[in-house]
């Protein structure tokens, strides 16, 4: 009998040491933080084209990468780049951000060929002899000559922060800070022109001028955010 009661304390002394030992087990690491803003995509990384591709234009310049900026040669006529991953990009309601600016050459250093819902836009800056901007094409016309037509003069070696917003109904650009662009597109035919068909869906080009683009990002922008950019 004494061997018998023996037994059970033994039993129950290792199951009380096996249950403070469960209890006494290190705590689970926290779950990992979150993943960066998915709204936000990093278009450039600084150090490669990883995403992108030089645009096969037909005589154009080179493409390559110095201190971080994005140098497109000069070509015969157009060169530039293309975005790859067009999985990712969104068709309407985001913006796009960069800095450009021309280094040589008497044309556009800046045409941002951009989605706009199921059809594609570009941006020209510093373009028909170095000036005009505007959106190509809008109703067929480009942007030499419809209602975004503007002549603005652009500095050699001179950068210039871009602001680009797409909407179901308006596309607005700003240029350092200040506003050159607000296009009521609803109803409007959007398009681009045959020349820069390779730059769909995402692409910076240039016209016979070297230019240099730097710090390209694209942003998803929420209700509140589209709420606020057709203010």
């Amino acid at each position: 009998m004494r061997r018998f009661w023996m037994a059970c304390w033994l039993s129950c002394a290792t199951l009380a040491g096996s249950t403070m030992s469960f209890a006494d087990e290190p705590k689970k690491p926290d779950a990992p933080a979150k993943a960066a803003d998915s709204k936000v995509i990093k278009l450039f990384d600084g150090k490669t084209l990883a995403g992108w591709k030089s645009t096969n234009f037909g005589g154009e310049g080179d493409v390559t990468i110095d201190d971080g900026v994005i140098v497109i040669d000069f070509g015969s006529e157009l060169s530039g780049i293309t975005w790859q991953k067009e999985e990712v990009l969104p068709k309407s309601n985001y913006e796009i951000t960069c800095e450009a600016k021309r280094i040589d050459g008497g044309d556009f250093f800046c045409g941002l060929t951009f989605p706009v819902k199921d059809s594609h836009c570009s941006l020209i800056l510093g373009g028909w002899g170095g000036g005009v901007c505007g959106l190509s094409s809008i109703d067929g016309s480009d942007a030499s000559e419809n209602a975004t037509t503007l002549y603005r003069e652009f500095k050699t070696e001179q950068w210039y922060k871009i602001r680009l917003v797409v909407t179901d109904e308006r596309i607005r650009t700003w240029v350092d800070g200040k506003e050159i662009i607000d296009a009521n597109i609803k109803d409007k035919k959007i398009g681009i022109r045959g020349e820069v068909e390779l730059s769909k869906p995402l692409g910076f080009a240039t016209w016979r001028t070297k230019g240099a683009i730097k710090n390209p990002v694209l942003k998803k922008l929420d209700a509140k955010e589209v709420a606020e950019a057709l203010k």
